[in-house]
């Protein structure tokens, strides 16, 4: 086993069920404290945070990721335990295998091996890890960035190891994220006995045309990165459950998942026009649970590119598709975000695995981004 394979499996064999850590940064602090990183713990409601960094000078070159995991399901549907690593047909099996202990341990090999050739490299080199990502993300990699913020300190570069590839190991790397703006929104009508409509007013028929427009609505074309903005209902109740009356309000949930070819703001007040213009009576909350962040082509893209085609053969694609990850955090404060990790077809799945031979290639790509990056200029 290589030593990336071996940290992986040390991370795996934690437990970290979302929000708990489970010990697994105090594994990453020893290592770390080797390399003269400066480490700084960052607890928070029962969230464990770690910002670490070598070095005082630009460019700074971040690591980001998590430590916790999604619940396991059913443990007996396994092929193995999934807090006890095993590897079955050339592939590491457990629970945050590829979601994302494998690219964290990939992290500090890969650093690890950058210090040893180059002990005085120039700029610097930080790791940001929460155990806060697949949970509510509220005390996680937000607090961290916002602590940074407060204190005047910044980011040049960040990779997020997100587990991005989608057919073969090299192939995608995400250069952006949607928003997604969530809108709650009621529809105020009258109820009233269903024999007698006249008495009142149903609310289901006075959006059904709103709902149409909001449905057939063009929000944008999308860019050169992104697809159009789409608008989708997630959730639509309305009426007592009795058969014989007209519901007094309809409750409807819905999300914008948008790109940067939009604002909130704009988005916002396309809809309460359409609402409006439909003479409807209604209340609607917003909530922005992520903004749109990009990063276009330049030296970061340009040195993950590099790196991946020189330790796969591969030349790799740029993608914005996909949910939420920390990146929308990270960009208040580094103009440069993109993520890349293992394959994805397993991530939160019963089984979730990577494939062994992807390990080490992984831990490369991290070691020459860095090169690429502080050392060649």
């Amino acid at each position: 086993m290589n030593d990336t394979l071996e940290l992986a499996r040390a991370l795996i064999a934690r437990p970290s069920l979302t929000p708990d850590d489970a010990g697994c940064q105090e594994l990453l602090i020893a290592r770390l404290e080797k390399l003269d990183f400066r480490i700084e713990k960052m607890a928070i409601n029962g969230v464990s945070n770690l910002w670490a960094r070598r070095g005082t000078t630009v460019p700074l070159v971040c690591f980001a990721g998590h430590t916790d995991v999604v619940p396991t399901g059913p443990a007996e549907k396994w092929g193995s335990d999934p807090f006890t690593p095993q590897i079955r047909d050339g592939r590491l099996y457990g629970r945050g295998a590829a979601d994302m202990k494998t690219s964290v341990a990939a992290f500090i090999t890969a650093i690890e091996e950058f210090v040893a050739a180059h002990p005085e490299h120039p700029g610097s080199v930080a790791l940001l890890i929460t155990s806060d990502e697949e949970g509510v993300a509220v005390d996680g990699t937000e607090k961290v960035v916002q602590a940074l913020q407060a204190r005047g300190e910044s980011i040049d570069y960040c990779i997020v190891g997100e587990p991005t590839c989608a057919e073969r190991f090299g192939d995608i790397v995400k250069n952006g994220r949607r928003g997604s703006l969530s809108g709650a929104l009621t529809v105020k009508g009258i109820q009233c006995h269903i024999a007698y409509p006249h008495l009142g007013k149903n609310p289901i028929h006075l959006a059904a045309p709103a709902i149409d427009e909001l449905a057939k609505t063009v929000w944008d074309e999308g860019n050169d990165y992104f697809p159009p903005t789409t608008w989708q209902i997630s959730n639509i109740h309305g009426g007592t459950g009795a058969s014989n009356v007209v519901p007094g309000h309809l409750d409807i949930q819905f999300n914008f998942r948008f790109s940067t070819a939009s604002t909130v703001d704009e988005l916002k007040s396309r809809v309460h026009a359409i609402l409006d213009r439909h003479g409807l009576e209604y209340d609607l909350a917003w909530s922005l649970s992520a903004k749109p962040y990009l990063t276009p082509q330049g030296p970061l893209v340009e040195a993950v590119a590099t790196a991946i085609r020189s330790a796969t053969g591969i030349d790799s694609a740029l993608s914005t598709s996909g949910g939420t990850s920390d990146g929308r955090f990270i960009a208040d404060i580094c103009p440069q975000v993109v993520e890349f990790g293992p394959l994805n077809a397993t991530i939160h799945k019963i089984d979730e695995c990577v494939p062994v031979a992807d390990i080490e290639p992984l831990k490369e790509i991290f070691r020459l981004t860095l090169v690429n990056l502080l050392v060649k200029k």
